[in-house]
Parts: C-alpha cells; sequence; structure tokens
C-alpha cells in the first residue's frame, strides 16, 4: 500500500516551511537527537516532563552499541546487557552444533561458567564527545573537491588517533548533517562479549514474515548477553533498573540508541538515485538468492540450520527495501519533499552572501550522481563486493587489500584500515568464526552467476575471473581448496604482512589478488567523482540550513547514540483503531503448531502457570529505524518499560520521512520479559541480578 499523505504535523523538520522551523513549539513525536543537542523544551512542551542533564548522561552511559548493528542497554551492575534475540543470530550460529542447534532449543546459562564467548563479537559505551567541526572546515576551506575529501580524510585519522594517544577511550570521527558538524565520539570498548540467554527462534521470531513490520505483534524478541574484562563480568555501574509495571498508554517514552542510517537530509537528486539504481538492484538479487536459499534448505539438517536465521534476515531485508521503494513513488510525498527543497534553495539564493557560498551545491551533486550512473553496477559487483559473497572472500579481500594499506602511513590509508581501526579488523581476521563450506559454495556461486549477468559475460572482470569455469564449478573449486576458515593461518598470513599474502597460493588469496587492481580502480573514482563532490555539495546545504533554519534541525541518523521520544500509543488503520497493546494469551490461540506460528514446548508445557492476560508487545509514536533492534525504551524516570525490536510498516517509509500519524515503534512489554523469564524459563537467578522496580 501507499504510504498516505501526512497532515499538518507530519513534519520532517527540513521538509517544510522555512518560516515554519524558527521554533520547536511544533515539532511532532519525531527525530533521532543527539545527546549534545537534545530538544528539553519541545519534550515538555508536548509531553510535561523535564529531561535534565543527568538523566541524558545516565542514558549515555547505560546504553551499549553492538558493533555488528544494534543496541543494547546494560541490565545490572555485572556487565548484563539486554538487547533483541535477532541482534545475536550470528553469535548463536556461530555457537551451535551439528548436535545442538541453539535457535531451535534455546539457551540459559546457569552459571557464569556456562556463558558462551560469541566470535567476533564487540560492544561499545560512548563515554565522552569532543566537536572537530571547525578544524575540519578550516581544512578544506577554499580547497577542489578531490584535494578537499582527501584531507578531510587524512585529517580525521590523525585527529582519531591523537585521541586514543591522549586517553584510553577508543575514539571515532562521526560526521553530522552530513558535514554540517564533525565530533570525535569516545567509546569505551568490550571484546569479550559472551551469551547468557536466549529464547527459542520460534517465539523470538514468532509470525515470521508474515508479521514482520506488522502489529498487533507477538514476539519475546530478547536476549541476554555479558561483557567481560581480565576474564570477569566488567562493572558497569550505570544500568536501566527494570519497571515491572512496564509502559502504560499515553505515558511519555524515551528510545535511546544507535539507528544505523537514514536520508531525510538527502538531495530529490540522491532519493531518485536510491529509487532507480540502488533499491531494484537489492531487490532483484536478494529475493532470488531467498529461493535459493530456501532450496539449499531441504538438502539437510545442517543446511538448514545454517540459513534458517539468514533466511528471516533476508526476507525483513526484502520488505524493507520494497517498501522503500513503494515510498519513493508516492508522488505526495516526493512533492513534499521537493517543495522544501525548493525552499530551501530559493532562500539561499536570495541572500547573495549564502547564494556565492552555497548556492552551487545542488548542482554538484547532480554532477555526482549523473557520474555514478556510469558505473554503479561495476561498482557495487567488484568493489562493494557483491559479486564474490561470503566470508572466505571477505577474509581474502581483508587479507589482500588490509596489509598492503597498513604500509602506508596512518593517514594516507584508506579509513578502514586506519590505526584506530585495525584492533577491529584484526578481531574479525583472528576470531574463530565457523565457515560452513556448504553455505560459502551456495553463497559465492550465486554472486558469481549474478555478477555474469548483471555485468555481461564479455566484461573483462567476468572474463578475467571466470574464465571457462561455470560459477557453480568455481565457488566450489575456491571454498574446498582455501585454508582461510583456518584462524590461525589467517593470523600467520596478517602477521606475515604483505609479503606473505602476495606470495600465497591459496586459491581465495588469489582470487582477492586478481579482483584487487579492479577494485582499487573504480574505489578511486568513486572516490574522486562521486564522493569527493557530494561530500561538498552536502556540507554547503548544512551550513546553508544551519544559516537559515538554525539548529532546530537534528541529524540523519550515522549508527551513533540518539534519543526519540513520545508516547505508548496506537493509530488509526483503514478507520479502525489499532490498540497499543497485545497479550500472551492471545500467542497461544493464533498459534497453529508449525512454523511461523509454532509455540515451542517450554511454552506449551508452561501455559497452566503463565498469566494469559500480560502485556506482551506494544506500541508508541517514537521514531526509530534499523539500528536501533535492542534499544532500551525508559519512561521520564530513566527505568526500563520496553524492548525495540521493530516498526509497523508505516516506519519503513522513516528512512526518508516521519508521519506522526502512522509511524509506530513496536516493542517488547517488561512484564512479558519478566514473566517468560520467571515462568517459563525458570531463571529466577537472571531476574534477581535484575533491579526491579514496582
Amino acid at each position: 500500500m501507499n504510504i498516505p499523505r501526512a497532515g499538518k504535523r507530519l513534519l520532517l523538520v527540513p521538509f517544510t516551511s522555512v518560516l515554519l522551523l524558527t521554533s520547536t513549539a511544533g515539532f511532532a513525536d519525531e527525530g533521532m537527537w543527539t545527546l549534545h543537542d537534545f530538544p528539553t523544551e519541545a519534550v515538555k512542551t508536548r509531553h510535561g516532563v523535564t529531561i535534565g542533564e543527568d538523566w541524558l548522561n545516565e542514558v549515555q552511559r547505560s546504553t551499549a552499541r553492538l558493533d555488528g548493528g544494534c543496541t543494547g542497554s546494560f541490565a545490572s551492575a555485572q556487565g548484563l546487557v539486554l538487547t533483541n534475540n535477532h541482534c545475536t543470530w550470528g553469535c548463536i550460529r556461530d555457537l551451535s552444533t551439528e548436535d545442538k542447534n541453539l535457535s531451535n532449543e534455546g539457551f540459559l546459562a546457569s552459571t557464569r561458567e556456562e556463558e558462551l564467548q560469541c566470535p567476533g563479537a564487540r560492544v561499545s559505551v560512548l563515554h565522552e564527545t569532543e566537536e572537530i567541526t571547525t578544524k575540519i572546515h578550516a581544512a578544506t576551506a577554499g580547497k577542489p573537491e578531490k584535494e578537499a575529501n582527501e584531507e578531510r580524510k587524512a585529517l580525521l585519522s590523525r585527529l582519531e588517533a591523537e585521541c586514543e594517544e591522549s586517553g584510553t577511550l577508543s575514539c571515532e570521527s562521526v560526521n553530522l548533517y552530513h558535514g554540517g558538524q564533525y565530533f570525535l565520539y569516545k567509546y569505551k570498548r568490550y571484546d569479550d562479549v559472551r551469551l547468557v540467554f536466549s529464547p527459542e527462534l520460534a517465539v523470538a521470531a514468532y509470525g515470521g514474515d508474515p508479521d514482520n513490520f506488522n502489529f498487533p505483534r507477538w514476539n519475546l524478541d530478547m536476549s541476554f548477553l555479558r561483557v567481560y574484562e581480565d576474564g570477569k563480568p566488567a562493572v558497569t555501574p550505570d544500568f536501566f533498573p527494570w519497571y515491572a509495571a512496564g509502559a502504560a498508554a499515553g505515558e511519555a517514552v524515551f528510545v535511546s540508541g544507535h539507528p544505523g542510517s537514514t536520508d531525510r537530509l538527502l538531495t530529490t537528486t540522491e532519493l531518485a538515485f536510491r529509487r532507480s539504481h540502488y533499491l531494484p538492484l537489492m531487490l532483484v538479487m536478494y529475493a532470488e538468492y531467498r529461493g535459493r536459499m530456501l532450496e539449499w534448505a531441504q538438502t539437510s539438517e545442517s543446511a538448514a540450520r545454517q540459513v534458517q536465521q539468514r533466511i528471516l534476515g533476508i526476507e525483513n531485508a526484502i520488505k524493507v527495501w520494497k517498501n522503500q521503494l513503494r515510498s519513493l513513488m508516492d508522488e505526495e510525498q516526493i512533492a513534499r519533499k521537493m517543495q522544501a527543497e525548493l525552499e530551501l534553495k530559493e532562500a539561499v539564493m536570495a541572500n547573495p552572501e549564502l547564494a556565492e557560498a552555497y548556492g552551487s551545491a545542488w548542482q554538484d551533486a547532480e554532477r555526482a550522481i549523473a557520474s555514478y550512473k556510469g558505473f554503479f553496477d561495476r561498482y557495487r559487483f567488484i568493489e562493494v563486493g557483491q559479486g564474490f559473497q561470503g566470508q572466505l572472500f571477505d577474509w581474502a579481500h581483508t587479507l589482500v587489500r588490509g596489509t598492503r594499506e597498513i604500509e602506508n602511513p596512518n593517514e594516507e590509508r584508506l579509513r578502514a584500515y586506519r590505526d584506530t581501526a585495525l584492533p577491529r579488523v584484526e578481531q574479525g581476521l583472528f576470531a574463530a568464526t565457523p565457515a560452513d563450506p556448504g553455505y560459502g559454495q551456495l553463497g559465492l556461486g550465486f554472486s558469481l552467476d549474478k555478477m555474469r549477468e548483471w555485468l555481461g559475460p564479455d566484461d573483462e572482470v567476468v572474463r578475467a575471473v571466470l574464465g571457462n569455469e561455470s560459477p557453480r564449478a568455481m565457488a566450489e573449486r575456491l571454498i574446498t581448496g582455501s585454508q582461510l576458515a583456518d584462524a590461525d593461518f589467517r593470523k600467520k598470513l596478517w602477521e606475515g604482512g604483505s609479503a606473505a599474502v602476495q606470495a600465497s597460493d591459496d586459491p581465495m588469496i588469489v582470487l582477492a589478488r586478481q579482483v584487487e587492481p579492479y577494485a582499487m580502480e573504480l574505489r578511486r573514482r568513486y572516490d574522486d567523482e562521486v564522493e569527493a563532490p557530494l561530500k561538498q555539495a552536502s556540507e554547503k546545504i548544512a551550513k546553508a540550513r544551519f544559516a537559515i533554519l538554525g539548529k532546530n534541525v537534528y541529524p540523519d541518523a550515522t549508527f551513533t547514540l540518539r534519543v526519540t521520544f513520545g508516547a505508548v500509543d496506537g493509530w488509526m488503520e483503514k478507520g479502525e483503531q489499532v490498540v497499543p497493546f497485545t497479550r500472551i494469551g492471545r500467542a497461544f490461540e493464533r498459534a497453529t503448531g508449525e512454523d511461523p506460528f509454532r509455540m515451542p514446548d517450554s511454552w506449551l508445557e508452561a501455559k497452566d502457570r503463565i498469566n494469559l492476560d500480560t502485556p506482551y508487545n506494544f506500541s508508541s509514536t517514537t521514531d526509530i529505524i534499523g539500528g536501533n533492534s535492542g534499544s532500551p525504551v525508559i519512561n521520564a524516570r530513566g527505568e526500563l518499560v520496553g524492548l525495540a525490536f521493530d516498526g509497523n510498516i508505516h516506519s519503513i517509509a522513516g528512512d526518508f520521512w516521519f508521519d506522526e500519524r502512522l509511524n509506530r515503534t513496536v516493542s517488547v512489554h517488561v512484564a512479558a520479559m519478566l514473566e517468560a523469564l520467571k515462568v517459563v524459563y525458570g531463571a529466577d537467578h537472571l531476574a534477581e541480578e535484575l533491579v526491579i522496580k514496582r
């Protein structure tokens, strides 16, 4: 269905009339706000609660980032982290064996000794921020696009390195407003992350794809991890106490977390490119890949175990891309976006000083996108790696490129291999992450096949890579012949440096070396013809927006810490009121005995003891996006009242705009989590570790 036209209170701030943007009084429950620019007055006006600096500081220290792409929150002073079950799927899959499928069976560590380390996992907690906007803008002022882009990246690498040298925290540069602001975010890292509790997949993802991005919902999408330091549970004095009663209808609630990315501040040219190029490619590729995975899953129990979570993940992505494409075809919403952009441009051109400084920005963006259209497919398949799918090639690519890059001075390297990024690179390379050869052959064979289809069999890279081999035969040869599944082998190559990697006859390394010259040529072209002009254009637009609108505009999401506010509420759908709560009992009533509507045996056995009237899932007007999975939902007292795990179908358009009437966050209610822990799973020791307020 099309996203309905939003009313006047829709507002995504940059879309409205310039005259309406000079005050926060008209804000909707919208925006993924940084803590250093949180709209306290708007929250007080809309919801009657006062949010102070102490509250924000406590939220910052109690919210964790799962660096694989999710959020979590500390649930005790002993490093216990609450997050979504679907945020731990990789860990659960890596820890499962032929004899023990933790997805199907669930997992509960009765003691600390039974907690299992997740290969390659990392959790980060933001401790400090430092603005460096002036330094970055001064270094790039007046320089041509390519030179400015190179100087910007070099300076960011240098500032990050200096930041880490001067303290004990890990430092990342953060770009807000697409270049309008720059910060150093300073994190405490935890590289020892262990699985503590995970329910069965059947109840965590109850309803599967049919229910995904829908509400009402009945999911126990929760898991517990624990972070360790020096082999012991980390001391984490800042955490969210749990409010046993959970969220109440109409109550003001807040979601803190790390939303991945949004495109609300992009130009209409960039959005049109996403609609015409990126989304069609992703939809066609992964709709077919899902089919191949479903077919392969029928070949053995091992194959089914390898893909059961991955299929759910791909189905989730397909639904997102499909509805994003539908959103970008909504003529009324696009017209609103175009009108807002026109008003901003007219305001810029009406001021001679602003016109001279920023007036060319939109044309610069158009030029960059026009260039990108000429090599987008080759860039995606070759440099981004969409033609070489699989863990083994990813490791090979890292070894080939990384060992070469680290021979260069820090400021001259690609940003992925700067000094401050190397610990994460090495953690990923050295972790004992299992790589299933059957799944590896499926993924690599499929992606090689699609690269040949999209680029054509006479493409230079396709000819060089495949020669006279079929994609299937080549994938089988490379996967079975490579030693890269051995973490010790990867570590030895990395420590041997570029010479060892260049001398290696491992077939996957040979392929990565063969592809690298083509990939780097495309990378340089992208950096110079697309990234450089877009960076400069977006920085100009950001400065123009600040000059005209001030700081009443929130930045796009960047997988950095944000807080959004709203209230527990339903919405009107096709003339019917959707109530904001579901109850546990209805989950049993919907059960069919088969996936995706199958209740696990543990729940069936406990049914007579469960309070079936317990609130299960609820909806709220808070503004979230991917990356907010696992985010704590808290009340004005800073107590946990829920766990965000999804949005409704309307929220998918939230990548581009926000409709307060329809966009909803979907969360697990605290009462349901406590009922499950105590009654279904007998996890009294976990419940006792939590600080529960009544």
